[in-house]
């Protein structure tokens, strides 16, 4: 890491794409894709014990699909969640314009949605578990249905605690050129989370709902 890396970005004297303008910041790129992959591999073997689990001779001792879930508080979760892509989004294009407090405003706003979004899951879970009495042991469809939302809740987390640690190691020290590529890929990550709720909300809510 050189000392050029580590300089302020300004508006006019730097590159108009800093998070690829290093060596360093496209290696970060190509690593990032390969545990994507990864990643997708995971959630791909989630969704397909869910969907060999999610079936009557699976439900043995609690209510299914159809029985279990309610599509308006899941609805107002993925808007929250997909408005949270769009801010993340206004942060990237600040970062771009190397306005570090806008991106970092956004990078806020983005979090706080996220936050909201898990408090809305935790209290979805807690709603199944004390007033359904479905938990994670009983039966089939529900270790499949806890592993894969929990999961992916699970992912949520890390990519908050992700984008606030940036936020705050790097406060001070504005973007550079050594952090912009992390703040982006942070960001390419958190797009990633939403993709993969987007699913979860057709296959396991939508598809669970309607179909039962």
């Amino acid at each position: 890491m050189s000392s050029d890396q580590l300089q302020r970005l300004k508006p006019g004297q730097s590159p108009h794409e800093p998070e690829k303008a290093t060596l360093e910041g496209k290696n970060k790129f190509l690593g990032f894709w390969f545990f994507l992959g990864g990643e997708t591999v995971l959630f791909a073997s989630l969704f397909g014990t869910y969907l060999a689990l999610n079936g009557p001779e699976s439900n043995t001792s609690g209510p299914g699909p159809a029985e279990l879930f309610g599509l308006e508080l899941v609805f107002i979760m993925t808007v929250i969640l997909l408005t949270s892509s769009l801010t993340s989004v206004y942060a990237i294009y600040h970062m771009k314009n190397l306005d570090f407090g806008k991106m970092q405003l956004w990078l806020g706003i983005t979090v706080a949605l996220g936050l909201t979004f898990l408090g809305l899951e935790i209290y979805e879970f807690y709603e199944y578990v004390m007033h359904e009495d479905h938990t994670f042991t009983s039966d089939a469809f529900g270790s499949a249905f806890y592993a894969l939302v929990g999961f992916h809740g699970g992912h949520v987390l890390f990519g908050l605690l992700w984008i606030v640690t940036l936020m705050v190691r790097n406060s001070k020290r504005g973007l550079n050129l050594y952090n912009a590529p992390k703040f982006y890929i942070a960001s390419l990550y958190w797009h990633f989370i939403d993709v993969v709720w987007v699913f979860i909300f057709t296959v396991v809510y939508l598809m669970g709902k309607l179909g039962g």
